[in-house]
């Protein structure tokens, strides 16, 4: 708020006025008056006001223990993003976990709000496939924050042409989906054609068992048994079960 020259002149060197109680009124000398605009004018929280600049925030994830966060990191400051440490939230789980069960991701969600901005590497720190993905982003979007990925060129997944690519890359997903589940199922209709067994294998064969069922019958203990075939006590308990079940009248 700059003065005009009149204004100026009664401000420079006047006495603050006072107000029936005997309180100066708000007075701002000269050298401050010429570079802080009106009071009213300044977003402030102590008055209720946001702040004008958005708040960015990263969400950075690692799978395991051993991985770093540091070329996340970099990738998002050299993509030309600010973001302050304390907004950085990193997390270590696995990729095909659903992001309603990361906590640190639920305790970003927390954090943000309408006007924020998000930044991610890549789709899959946003879910643990194209669903999840899609999911997280209208959550966010509905919220108000956009949220960028860089591996997109950092396009604004919010806006109309980060909706229409998030679109094109669902029906992708689901074409690779329908794709696997029809090869799979062609996969198990020929191997039962060709007579071939499904799945695991049995941890013992038929003599095997009848050897395990004669050493048990004999009092031999179970860990003896299981050490003897190198396998699990599990197994030898479950032959175990299946002789006792099979005389039974």
């Amino acid at each position: 708020m700059l003065l005009t020259s009149a204004s100026q002149g009664s401000a420079r060197g006047s006495r603050p006025k006072t107000s029936d109680f005997g309180q100066a009124q708000d007075y701002l000398p000269e050298y401050y008056i010429d570079i802080v605009p009106d009071r009213y004018d300044i977003p402030d929280t102590q008055y209720g006001r946001a702040d004008p600049m958005p708040r960015s925030f990263a969400y950075v994830r690692v799978s395991t223990t051993g991985q770093t966060t540091e070329n996340q990191l970099r990738e998002i400051e050299a993509a030309g993003f600010h973001v302050e440490p304390h907004r950085i939230v990193t997390e270590t789980v696995s990729g095909s976990t659903a992001i309603a069960q990361r906590r640190g991701f639920s305790r970003l969600i927390d954090r943000l709000e309408a006007g924020d901005i998000l930044i991610v590497t890549r789709l899959d720190r946003l879910g643990r496939d194209a669903i999840d993905v899609s999911a997280t982003v209208r959550m966010l979007a509905a919220m108000g924050v956009r949220v960028y990925c860089l591996a997109l060129g950092g396009a604004d997944l919010t806006s109309s042409a980060g909706v229409m690519t998030m679109n094109v890359l669902n029906a992708v997903a689901q074409f690779e989906r329908d794709l696997l589940v029809e090869r799979t199922q062609s996969g198990l209709r020929r191997a039962k054609s060709e007579g071939k067994v499904l799945g695991r294998p049995p941890a013992l064969c038929d003599a095997q068992r009848r050897e395990v069922r004669a050493d048990l019958a004999a009092g031999i203990s179970v860990s003896s048994i299981a050490r003897k075939f190198a396998t699990s006590r599990q197994t030898i308990m479950r032959v175990r079960d299946e002789g006792s079940s099979s005389v039974r009248p």
